[in-house]
């Protein structure tokens, strides 16, 4: 798609997450595991745009290759306290940051994920009006929740007329 591309290398100050996405309550099934969620990890430069990915699990080997392939060694990463984020300064990460939530910190100087939380409100709350959307088309609806968030300050019906002028239909 020409029009979600996939950021330049990240640096800056960027904000890591994973949220998961999909029914609310399945019986039996609580946390990380619950059945039936689709997970996606997300990227978000400060004063920039979101990045979103889905993927299988939120390991450690999955969430690095996702952050050294994306974010420059030299950016400021925050994250929360999950342990997929461990090692990250081994592998030259050296500026990471994070916020234990489960402590009750959400905030540290600037040390902080409020914008990539931000956007998972924002694409959690778009989503919900479609009461449920098909798995197969669940990319789409993501992606798209990305560019209006990418986009959320600029007159979207503008945007789209020239978009469609440089890559007609």
């Amino acid at each position: 798609m020409a029009w979600s591309p996939v950021p330049a290398e990240l640096a800056g100050a960027v904000e890591l997450d994973e949220s998961y996405f999909g029914p609310r309550r399945v019986r039996g099934k609580r946390g990380r595991g619950a059945g039936g969620k689709t997970i996606v990890f997300g990227l978000f430069k400060r004063g920039g745009q979101v990045y979103t990915e889905i993927v299988p699990d939120c390991s450690k080997k999955t969430l690095q290759a996702i952050i050294r392939g994306k974010i420059n060694a030299a950016a400021m990463v925050n994250t929360d306290g999950w342990r997929g984020y461990d090692g990250l300064v081994d592998v030259g990460f050296d500026r990471h940051f994070r916020v234990r939530h489960g402590q009750d910190e959400f905030v540290q100087g600037a040390s902080h994920i409020n914008g990539i939380e931000s956007f998972w409100s924002f694409a959690k709350a778009r989503l919900h009006q479609f009461k449920g959307v098909p798995k197969h088309t669940f990319l789409l609806h993501l992606k798209e929740s990305e560019f209006r968030f990418n986009h959320r300050y600029e007159d979207f019906y503008k945007l789209l007329l020239k978009l469609l002028r440089q890559q007609p239909l």
